[in-house]
């Protein structure tokens, strides 16, 4: 069979620029899923992808011109419905092959086979393979009926339709062009009120020739780039932008390199088809301003790279990305230059203005900002995370870490009421910690402003001090008990108070600096905060916030490479210090490797079982009461093991503590075998669960072990 390249173009009006990439793939890739799905393409078929600001395209290796034929076989009904006593078909079966397309003289050929308790008729047939005409149709409507779209235009078409003028379709952006080629021929399609052909248009300005006339499928990226000016991939493109900024900050000198930040390289990518990187400036006198206000700005609003020097400190120049390439760029350069003055001059307003008050005259300002209808103002919460604070700072500090954080935690939310943070929300806490140094204020404190925000996302760094880090835990736990408490729960995907991001903080906050914090206590002193609020829960607040804290970090746990079963023996107990999470899980996973493991798994969960049926049962045991070989062999070896187990749990160390257990297996698995625990003689009985009582919880101090039984 004759197989070809396929090319698909859809060439529109410019594409929404964060969502360029996302749509591409998803274009390209549902196609082929389409076409592999039907028989056109090959399991093995090369799928290249094209996005640029004006068009969404697909190349596929290896497609076929028909799919081939399929055996189908269709079951009809059962035996006893389709065939009377006499051997004769019923009216059902002969209605049921004539929706089929056949007739009475198919039913010698039908075969018969069980299905489930049933024999059933079978008719076998033989589908024609489908075009690549009408597949690629079907795969093309699907493609675009799957795109990952939030909101679609309705826009009229002008021709080609039933009522030009008044027939209207539904797309990203209106359609102007449809491109279907198979190797060198044009494949019969149409979509949104387009017919396919092999003419497209390449740059607005640059184009060598307009339009651009395919020849076949294989040639489109490189006649897109000599004829249409147009890099047609986005990652091609992507990365002639990144090599264009490297060369343009080695021409600056100075050690300079443009700021790294994927996102808005993917976005300046979705913006230009034929990328020309040049360089500007701006006057030195605006560095003067916190250079992450200018940069903010600058990547922001213009979507410029600025350039930083060898010691990351941001330079006056930095790099514009063009759509462009004139002879003389004098004028692009002018331009982008002039455009950018009036941003940086209003940055170096609002940070000249800000000064000009103390970021303690604001906090009286908050009290007119709301935080929650429920919860109060900006300002009832700054009360609330200051108490916090100053309780956590009290248990793991002196008096001076408590003033400190208790200064630190009153100013945090301070600069929301400044101009700069006004007008770049994303600078809230870096503007606070800037205005705190202006203050005066300690250091430390100024820190905590900047860091008690940390971590704001997976992978970021914590807090840089022991302020910031009783400041964050603060803010997040007053967050996380607030929200709780009124019953703001994070559901599916909605999470706008981002309540698990905050969890993910606290847990890292408590492990990472080993906190010496009870979760419990920490919930329950920071839900006191929250006493005389209508509607506020405390069992929320604290049950239910600690499963949803313990259940984030299950997850993270099982993301850093553990079991499930290692997971939840460890957060079973539900452990309060969660600084000892890791010791405990790694003395767990060191556990499950040994020999002893299963076994003494297994009977810990059977000890569980056995004891949940005996309510009666106590701790006690009495030797004079032991009479069988096996019960005063575990009595003897447990006398050995417990103590010297039970020292090395206090001592910290879990995992000796857990190998020590394990010299049990021989005569806990020796009890089982000769010792009948339900005896008929109540004091031997009970004597027996005392036993069993006492290794159960021997063994259960660092984990529940019986969750490792598969």
């Amino acid at each position: 069979m004759n197989k070809n390249s396929l090319l698909v173009e859809l060439f529109v009006e410019e594409l929404p620029p964060k969502a360029l990439k996302k749509l591409g793939d998803a274009f390209a890739g549902v196609l082929r899923e389409q076409l592999v799905a039907q028989g056109l393409a090959e399991a093995g078929s090369v799928l290249t992808a094209y996005a640029s600001p004006r068009r969404l395209a697909a190349h596929l290796t290896h497609v076929a011109e028909r799919a081939a034929d399929k055996a189908v076989s269709q079951k009809l009904m059962p035996v006893a419905v389709g065939i009377d006593a006499s051997g004769q078909p019923t009216p059902a079966l002969l209605k049921r092959l004539g929706a089929l397309g056949a007739d009475a003289s198919a039913v010698p050929g039908l075969k018969r086979a069980m299905d489930g308790k049933a024999e059933a008729l079978f008719y076998e047939s033989t589908a024609k393979g489908a075009t690549l005409a009408e597949g690629l149709q079907k795969a093309l409507a699907e493609a675009i009926a799957k795109l990952p779209i939030p909101k679609v235009m309705s826009y009229q078409l002008e021709s080609g339709c039933e009522m030009p003028g008044w027939s209207s379709v539904s797309f990203v952006r209106p359609a102007h062009g449809l491109v279907a080629l198979y190797g060198d021929a044009v494949v019969p399609i149409e979509a949104l009120g387009l017919k396919a052909g092999r003419e497209t248009h390449g740059h607005r300005f640059e184009a060598a020739v307009d339009p651009v006339v395919l020849r076949d499928a294989n040639s489109y990226a490189l006649q897109m780039q000599e004829d249409g000016a147009v890099i047609a991939s986005f990652e091609a493109r992507r990365a002639e932008i990144a090599r264009q900024l490297a060369a343009a900050a080695v021409k600056v000198g100075g050690g300079s390199v443009p700021i790294h930040d994927d996102a808005l390289l993917d976005e300046v990518t979705a913006l230009v088809e034929r990328p020309n990187v040049l360089v500007c400036s701006f006057e030195r006198e605006f560095l003067e301003v916190p250079q992450e206000c200018l940069i903010l700005t600058m990547k922001a609003n213009q979507k410029y790279f600025p350039l930083l020097d060898a010691s990351s400190r941001l330079t006056n120049k930095f790099l514009v990305v063009s759509n462009i390439s004139p002879d003389d760029a004098s004028a692009v350069i002018g331009g982008n230059e002039r455009v950018v003055r009036p941003r940086l001059a209003d940055a170096k307003f609002f940070f000249d203005q800000d000064r000009k008050k103390s970021l303690a005259s604001r906090v009286e300002s908050l009290g007119k900002v709301v935080y929650h209808n429920k919860l109060g103002t900006q300002g009832e919460r700054v009360e609330r995370v200051m108490r916090i604070a100053r309780g956590i700072a009290e248990k793991i500090g002196d008096t001076a870490l408590a003033a400190h954080a208790t200064q630190a935690a009153q100013l945090a939310k301070a600069d929301l009421v400044t101009d700069m943070v006004g007008e770049f929300p994303e600078l809230q806490g870096t503007m606070g910690r800037y205005y705190a140094l202006h203050d005066g204020l300690d250091a430390s404190v100024a820190d905590a402003i900047e860091d008690h925000y940390k971590p704001r996302f997976a992978g970021d760094e914590l807090p840089r001090n022991s302020v910031g880090l009783v400041v964050a835990l603060a803010d997040k736990l007053e967050t996380l008990v607030g929200m709780f408490g009124i019953g703001n729960l994070p559901t599916g995907d909605r999470d706008p108070f981002a309540l698990r991001r905050h969890a993910l903080g606290v847990i890292r906050m408590l492990i990472e600096k080993d906190l010496p914090l009870g979760l419990d206590a920490l919930l329950q002193d920071t839900a006191a905060q929250f006493s005389g609020i209508a509607g506020f829960e405390s069992s929320r607040a604290t049950g239910e916030l600690q499963d949803f804290i313990l259940d984030r970090l299950a997850g993270s746990l099982r993301e850093q490479g553990a079991s499930a079963q290692e997971v939840d023996a460890v957060l079973a107990p539900r452990p309060q210090r969660l600084g000892e999470v890791p010791k405990l899980l790694a003395a767990v996973r060191a556990f499950a490797a040994l020999p002893a493991a299963a076994a003494l798994a297994a009977a810990n969960k059977r000890i569980g079982n056995i004891l949940k049926k005996a309510p009666e049962a106590d701790a006690h045991v009495s030797e004079l009461l032991l009479q069988e070989p096996a019960e005063k062999a575990l009595h003897a070896a447990m006398a050995q093991v417990v103590p010297a187990a039970n020292a090395q749990f206090e001592a910290g160390d879990y995992t000796a503590s857990l190998q020590t257990l394990a010299a049990l297996r021989e005569p806990v698995d020796a009890f089982f075998d000769g010792v009948m625990v339900n005896a008929e003689q109540a004091d031997l009985r009970l004597n027996r669960l005392g036993l069993l009582m006492s290794l159960h919880t021997a063994m259960n101090r660092v984990a529940q072990l019986e969750r490792l039984a598969v």
